[in-house]
């Protein structure tokens, strides 16, 4: 069990090239970390995931200094056509942008900034406190990429028993494109605080698939920081971790008419494994759309979270918001806790919430039995045809297959 976890101000102090005013704004975010520590069950955002409980129950020790830069190569994948951003540790270690115009994209190592607001989470007080790792993307006026840009995040083994913190952030101008896989390799025991940032300019558009390689003992929590633009459009597709333990925090701010927002996943769940979705998606602006549709399939003892909340400013009329989330639970020792809201002050508009949770129809097992499948075989094909619209999304055949392919090995482990 860790000690209640009170971080030095000398910390901050190793850090390189911070301003004073960088400096001041690290130091007020370290104490009201070090006021609270990690968030438990007694802050309303965390109430189904007891961040402190789940650490002590992990870690007899938690490290916070900084790790040092290692080179190590990993196999790219050869499934696809692919640009590439490669991170050690959240290190930017290089870049490939062979099938674009390379002038037309910037991306750089981390760069300090303190032009973040203060924040109730203790994990964000935490990250803004500490973080100098992590990179940098813009994306020009008029450029759409024209292949798929895969975020190779590796953890080493050197990070065990650590805390990394990392702060990332993308930036899309007027009238550009991009598509990026977030593919996380991890190969150690250690906590993993991202807080990142994407800016989406005038009719530009992102789409984003988040998926983990293999299964392993890391615990992730990862603010998502969005600003949507006119006419913008941002779509985040969210596949199963393999994680121990993943939060995603999910914010988009709908600053301007017809911006468009899409949150889609689809998770398994292997045992022991805890995975949460919390959203904030604040209508701010009128004629904009929301979508999120949270779909878990839950193995014994493992454990799944969706907080969804829609937020309509007085002035956002015409919004058209929808929440869904299901879950498949397959025995009664798994867990599944929903939370939707919605928090309207329009009158013209068009919103709606649900969550719905159920085991295995025993009828459809029954059927397709009779057609000569075991049991397992049968609950298998359940599973795929449940999180088969979330694949659906995705509207290229290769990455369509890579996806299929990583959902087929996680489900043959059931």
């Amino acid at each position: 069990m860790t000690e209640n976890i009170n971080i030095n101000v000398s910390q901050i102090d190793k850090i390189n090239k911070i301003t004073p005013e960088e400096k001041k704004f690290r130091i007020k975010n370290l104490e009201l970390f070090n006021a609270t520590g990690f968030p438990n069950k007694r802050y309303e955002d965390w109430k189904f995931s007891d961040f402190k409980n789940i650490v002590d129950a992990n870690f007899n020790i938690l490290d916070t200094n900084k790790v040092s830069l290692i080179n190590q190569k990993i196999d790219l994948l050869k499934d696809f056509e692919h640009n590439y951003i490669f991170l050690i540790n959240g290190n930017l270690h290089s870049s490939n942008f062979d099938y674009e115009n390379k002038e037309k994209i910037k991306v750089n190592s981390y760069e300090n900034s303190f032009n973040y607001k203060i924040s109730d989470n203790p994990m964000v007080c935490l990250n803004h406190a500490l973080a100098e790792n992590g990179y940098s993307l813009e994306i020009e006026k008029d450029y759409k990429l024209k292949k798929i840009l895969v975020i190779y995040n590796l953890f080493t083994k050197s990070l065990e028993n650590k805390i990394l913190n990392i702060k990332n952030k993308i930036k899309l101008n007027e009238n550009s494109e991009l598509h990026i896989m977030d593919y996380t390799i991890n190969e150690t025991k250690f906590v993993n605080n991202t807080y990142e940032e994407i800016i989406l300019e005038k009719n530009s558009k992102f789409k984003s698939i988040y998926i983990q390689n293999n299964k392993s003992d890391g615990f992730f929590h990862k603010f998502l920081k969005n600003k949507l633009s006119f006419n913008s459009n941002y779509s985040n597709l969210i596949f199963s971790s393999g994680l121990k333990f993943n939060k995603l925090d999910i914010e988009c701010d709908l600053v301007d008419e017809n911006s468009n927002c899409n949150i889609l996943s689809g998770l398994y769940l292997n045992k022991d494994e805890h995975q949460e979705i919390k959203t904030r998606i604040n209508h701010l602006a009128p004629n904009c759309k929301s979508f999120q549709s949270v779909k878990n399939v839950l193995s014994p003892d493992s454990k799944g979270i969706f907080q969804g909340k829609i937020y309509v400013r007085d002035i956002a009329q015409k919004t058209d918001a929808y929440q869904l989330s299901k879950a498949l639970l397959i025995n009664d020792n798994a867990e599944f806790n929903s939370k939707p809201e919605l928090e309207i002050y329009a009158d013209d508009v068009k919103c709606s919430h649900g969550s719905t949770s159920g085991s295995v129809d025993e009828d459809s097992l029954y059927y397709l039995m009779s057609r000569g499948l075991s049991r397992a075989e049968a609950t298998k094909l359940l599973i795929k045809g449940f999180l088969n619209d979330v694949i659906e999304f995705i509207k290229s055949p290769t990455i369509k297959k890579f996806i299929e392919n990583k959902l087929e090995e996680n489900i043959n482990g059931y």
